[in-house]
């Protein structure tokens, strides 16, 4: 029987994410949606900023290492020629998590001065979608001027806003919701966190 072709269109693929991080606070929400795609069996491709790999020893236990292996396969910020840079490089989305305000500003321009930036800009061009976890506060009207033009563009803005109905017993929780709502709007349910059915007897 002959080797089947993964070039076929008739292969099926396992569904494929690209997740970046940046630098600014919350890298636990990055590498808990790395870990949420690896249980669900999402083929990913990581990209990480400098500045995201320093936040993650500030902000956790886990050091950068520890993270690159969660995913399938990593790309260098720099490498502006991997894969992940082309839109004829199949993908079923990209997350930015976290967005700092500098990455916004990049792909709202289209500057695509490295690699995170310019496969934001392929997910634009290609349709696709990018959603952007933006952690910043206040808001200028810089910030929000950006977030709403991104927006006509395509792409979909997710602050990580906790969910104060769970009434979750610590800051996990309150991630993995997070975790689990930005991954709803890839059609993905990591069966995570308590979703609202109403109000219930406590």
């Amino acid at each position: 029987m002959p080797a089947e072709n993964p070039h076929h269109p008739k292969t099926r693929r396992r569904k494929r994410i690209i997740v970046a991080m940046t630098g600014a606070t919350g890298a636990i929400l990055g590498i808990k949606t790395l870990i949420a795609l690896r249980r669900l069996n999402i083929e990913t491709h990581l990209v990480m900023s400098k500045w995201a790999e320093a936040t993650i020893k500030y902000e956790t236990d886990y050091h950068p290492s520890n993270v690159k292996v969660l995913a399938d396969h990593v790309h260098n910020i720099n490498d502006m020629a991997a894969p992940i840079s082309s839109g004829s490089f199949k993908t079923d989305g990209m997350i930015v998590v976290p967005c700092s305000m500098k990455t916004l500003a990049g792909v709202h321009s289209g500057f695509c001065d490295d690699l995170i930036s310019r496969t934001a800009d392929v997910m634009l061009k290609e349709r696709r979608k990018l959603v952007l976890v933006v952690r910043e506060t206040p808001l200028s009207e810089i910030h929000l001027r950006n977030m709403l033009e991104i927006t006509r563009a395509g792409a979909v803005i997710f602050p990580p806003v906790p969910a104060y109905y769970i009434r979750a017993a610590g800051i996990e929780e309150l991630v993995d919701q997070s975790v689990g709502r930005m991954l709803d709007l890839f059609d993905l349910d990591t069966g995570d966190f308590e979703r609202w059915e109403g109000w219930q007897e406590k």
